[in-house]
């Protein structure tokens, strides 16, 4: 998966997630954001670009969209604290992410899309194959099955009007989140944690029949 890392952590690289921002970032920079030592920021800087998060030019690193949730993904794989590491993510590294995934699997993606009369928001929307994947993300959180039925019926009434609006379209509503375990379903949606929605997409194709697909009727 393009997220997997071998990185060293330390609890320190939490602190770090703030400093990582689109474009370029030197150790001095880096350090007055997280109020670290220039030495500290070199340091995890350098761990961070070791394992392809980042790349480094002069004294300059490099960061692009979806690499602050990269790195905040290989922390909670290695149990540092969920509740710190979600302080320092929003819904754009998430969503980032999120169309990373699908855009690196050959995807059409587009982000943020509006529908109107009534109006709704889809987070990301990849197609492919001629079937669209809406994605509702939902970071940070961690939900009950309640507030998960709820989402989930919403994400539903997103998909319809979307096909609606949609010539000829299929679509299969899904649901990313940070901190779930596994892959589950409600009303055959998946629910799908983002540490395995790489494989998930890879899967999507031959598991298709089992989830739930909209198209006109």
């Amino acid at each position: 998966m393009i997220y997997e890392t071998q990185m060293k952590t330390n609890p320190k690289m939490i602190v770090g997630l703030k400093g990582i921002i689109p474009g370029g970032v030197s150790a001095k920079d880096f350090s007055a954001v997280t109020k670290m030592s220039k030495d500290e920021s070199k340091s995890i800087l350098d761990e961070f670009t070791k394992n392809q998060i980042g790349t480094k030019q002069d004294d300059f690193y490099y960061f692009e969209e979806g690499d602050k949730l990269k790195i905040a993904i290989s922390l909670l794989e290695k149990g540092l604290p969920i509740d710190e590491i979600s302080v320092a993510l929003d819904w754009k590294d998430f969503e980032g992410l999120t169309a990373e995934i699908l855009s690196s699997k050959n995807f059409a993606v587009l982000k943020n899309m509006i529908l109107t009369k009534p109006r709704m928001e889809i987070d990301v929307v990849g197609i492919r194959l001629g079937v669209a994947m809406l994605i509702d993300c939902k970071h940070w959180k961690r939900y009950s099955m309640s507030s998960l039925s709820s989402v989930v019926k919403k994400q539903i009434e997103r998909t319809k009007q979307y096909v609606a609006k949609t010539e000829g379209a299929i679509a299969v509503p899904v649901i990313v989140t940070l901190y779930q375990d596994k892959v589950n379903f409600i009303e055959n949606v998946p629910i799908v944690p983002i540490f395995q929605f790489s494989s998930f997409v890879d899967e999507f194709y031959g598991n298709i029949d089992q989830m739930k697909t909209i198209e006109k009727d």
